[in-house]
């Protein structure tokens, strides 16, 4: 932080959303942290304001608007939004944090947490969706225009545009969506790696009390604390995931995600095309689409069930169902379309 007048003005507008969130917590050990992470942001705001002599502070609008939300919504709602204004402590409303090298769990789901693979079973549970979001969208979309009387040429060219589309829609949404989120990490590193260089021994204690907060007694916190600190690029990733509630790990590269969102839309809008690109003369055309898709749905929601653990079949069905009345409320559109405008 190059600039005194914006650190110090940092550390006040920490300050001030710390206590705002103390005072919307519940858990008496989460309202002593923020509490604690508050002065700790005053004592490091005084070292910026002789620096900086700045004027009267005055929270923005972004920060009251957080702090309205904040009040109305609870803190771990509010987690994101908190993040993207650099509060820590955040750790304690993630499940589980490191503590000297190891994960500890603080509630009963976070148990077993380490021995799963998160980042395979989001890719995995990302391109289910993904693949049910093109079969149900480019369905829809086929039979809208069948019921409007379209040709079989027609529906193919609709279609394909709408596979195309979707499929870039979805690509650059997820793009922008990592890209966001590797930015906003960079960004909150960028800003955590100054404050270990200009006061590590405020670093500390603030890892400290985050430790306490999850149980630990305040002294075996501090020696924790430093141990860890004795490293600065251990320290750096330990203060990301326990201060700011970031985890590095979690951040995939934006391109391989826009191919993956891409290339997962694709392949479920693909499916009620086949039909069409193999026998786009046949009478019956449209209702091997729509059978081909029904039962990819139904495959799709079996596959859900692996992520909610419910009843495999009753997932399927319910999945079909929804795809059904979609896809017949779009044909019932094109139908009514059609003869109104016909």
């Amino acid at each position: 932080m190059s600039n005194p007048h914006d650190s110090w003005y940092h550390e006040r507008e920490s300050a001030w959303l710390y206590r705002v969130v103390a005072n919307a917590e519940s858990d008496p050990r989460h309202q002593q942290l923020f509490r604690a992470l508050s002065q700790a942001a005053e004592e490091q705001a005084t070292h910026w304001a002789r620096l900086a002599n700045p004027g009267e502070f005055r929270p923005r609008a972004r920060a009251r608007l957080v702090a309205i939300l904040v009040r109305r919504l609870g803190p771990r709602a509010l987690k994101p939004v908190l993040a993207a204004m650099k509060l820590r402590g955040l750790s304690v409303y993630s499940g589980a944090g490191a503590i000297d090298g190891h994960l500890m769990p603080v509630t009963v789901q976070d148990v077993g947490q380490r021995h799963r693979s998160v980042t395979g079973g989001n890719n995995l549970r990302a391109a289910v969706f993904g693949v049910n979001d093109g079969l149900v969208s480019n369905l829809s979309l086929i039979l809208g225009v069948a019921g409007a009387g379209a040709s079989s040429q027609v529906i193919l060219t609709s279609g394909l545009a709408g596979l195309l589309a979707g499929s870039l829609s979805m690509a650059s949404g997820e793009y922008v969506s990592v890209r966001s989120q590797r930015e906003m990490y960079e960004y909150q590193i960028g800003l955590e790696r100054d404050e270990l260089a200009e006061y590590p021994a405020e670093e500390a204690e603030e890892l400290a009390l985050i430790y306490q907060a999850r149980g630990v007694e305040l002294e075996q916190a501090r020696s924790i604390a430093a141990r860890l600190m004795s490293s600065p690029e251990h320290a750096l990733n330990t203060l990301a995931r326990e201060e700011l509630g970031l985890n590095p790990d979690e951040l995939a590269s934006p391109w391989a995600a826009a191919v993956f969102s891409f290339c997962a839309f694709g392949s479920g809008a693909l499916l009620p095309l086949l039909p069409y690109l193999l026998h786009a003369a046949s009478a019956t055309v449209l209702y091997w689409s729509a059978g081909t898709t029904m039962a990819a749905l139904f495959v799709v929601g079996m596959a859900l069930s692996l992520f909610n653990g419910r009843n495999s079949l009753h997932g399927g069905a319910r999945m079909l169902l929804i795809g059904a009345a979609a896809a017949a409320c779009t044909w019932a559109v094109g139908h009514f379309l059609g003869a109104a405008l016909g």
